[in-house]
């Protein structure tokens, strides 16, 4: 006898409580919508605009004609590892072994995901200062651990401070997550906010994860490694990649620098999951760690051209905007419209083609807020401008 099951609720029981509880991406929904649509100015998704550089790409199609196509170590390519090492030494004075304290990942993403599976055990928590990107909260989750969001605001230009890391620690906390450059924010950090934030970690027994994507990418100033930090380099985890300084995202090339220690126990993880980054990534890598600072500057200084034109725009038709100092991305507020940021980048996108993302889906305190990714090109800025003052004007 055949008995007829309703899949669907079957599938259901299946699912795990706490992945269920976890919602799908706020970006990726906005950039899915875009794909159904003709004509549209996408300000939402973080990747640059710029091809990868033609000497990277160069160097990847070499290695595949050279017959590169095999596993390599766990821990990456050491001659990449190795780069990795000297450049952190050059940058910020700081030794990193390449055999044991360097691991290359698929992304920083994943860096990220091994980082807090290595260090968390079940319900203890994690520090998160908000706005911040959005699988931050989720991959504490996955680990087993419980975040604790901190909110940050415009009148502090979204810089997260020492005394409210402070009155959010209790007795189960065991890590803290900084992202500065920020994104969605562009917020950067001074050296003496995280000096203090330094000695909170360090009188709590906290480990800190630092996610430094955009390092690179700083128009004001001079980037703070948080490790570089007396006494932060064996208990900070340095996440860090090629995506958006070289304008690789899709090769995915990621990697964590930190204590043998942790590092050892992230591999563990990526051993069993991943194995390795692909290796015709890490020869691109290898190639843009050793001849790609050139190609590199000459988009941060196409970035920060656009970062202004950006930020007077919005200004200008009246929506309130921090003046980023780092990464790509704007973060102007549209409480002035009296719309939520879910209804006017759903009508922003409908009535004018322009893609922005909703502030809150990186955390409440975004509420309010928009990000505008500025990784187009300066004529499609202009035009996006054009349009969001046509949205507000029909208001």
């Amino acid at each position: 006898m055949l008995f007829l099951l309703d899949s669907g609720s079957m599938s259901e029981r299946y699912i795990s409580e706490h992945i269920k509880g976890v919602p799908p991406s706020g970006i990726r929904k906005f950039f899915d919508l875009v794909l159904e649509m003709d004509d549209v100015i996408s300000l939402g998704v973080g990747e640059p605009d710029f091809v990868t550089p033609w000497h990277i790409r160069e160097a990847c199609i070499y290695s595949l004609e050279k017959g590169f196509t095999s596993y390599t170590s766990n821990h990456g390519i050491l001659e990449l590892r190795e780069l990795i090492s000297r450049c952190y030494r050059k940058d910020h004075d700081i030794d990193y072994n390449p055999e044991h304290e360097v691991l290359i990942t698929t992304g920083v993403s994943e860096a990220a995901d091994l980082a807090l599976r290595a260090i968390i055990n079940p319900g203890e928590e994690v520090i998160i200062p908000e706005p911040c990107y959005v699988s931050y909260k989720p991959s504490v989750v996955f680990a087993g651990g419980r975040p604790i969001p901190v909110p940050t605001y415009q009148e502090d230009e979204f810089r997260v401070t020492a005394e409210q890391i402070k009155r959010s620690i209790t007795d189960r906390t065991k890590a803290l997550i900084l992202s500065y450059p920020n994104n969605p924010t562009g917020a950067v950090m001074r050296r003496s906010d995280l000096e203090e934030i330094a000695d909170v970690a360090s009188e709590n027994d906290l480990v800190v994860v630092s996610d430094e994507v955009y390092c690179k990418l700083t128009y004001n100033g001079v980037h703070t490694c948080f490790s570089s930090i007396p006494g932060m380099r064996d208990r900070t985890i340095i996440l860090n990649g090629l995506s958006k300084s070289h304008a690789m995202t899709g090769l995915r090339i990621g990697f964590a620098v930190g204590s043998e220690e942790i590092i050892s126990a992230m591999t563990k993880i990526h051993q069993y999951t991943m194995l390795c980054a692909p290796i015709t990534a890490q020869m691109g890598a290898i190639e843009a760690l050793r001849n790609g600072d050139e190609e590199m500057k000459k988009m941060v200084g196409e970035y920060n051209r656009r970062r202004r034109l950006i930020v007077n725009g919005l200004n200008k038709m009246g929506l309130e905007c921090f003046e980023p100092e780092g990464a790509f991305y704007a973060f102007p507020s549209i409480k002035s419209t009296g719309l939520t940021s879910d209804e006017f980048a759903g009508g922003l996108l409908k009535e004018q083609k322009v893609a922005v993302v909703p502030g809150d889906v990186f955390g409440e305190c975004g509420a309010g807020y928009l990000r505008c990714s500025y990784a187009t090109s300066y004529e499609e800025l202009t035009e996006a401008l054009s349009r969001i003052q046509a949205f507000i004007e029909g208001l």
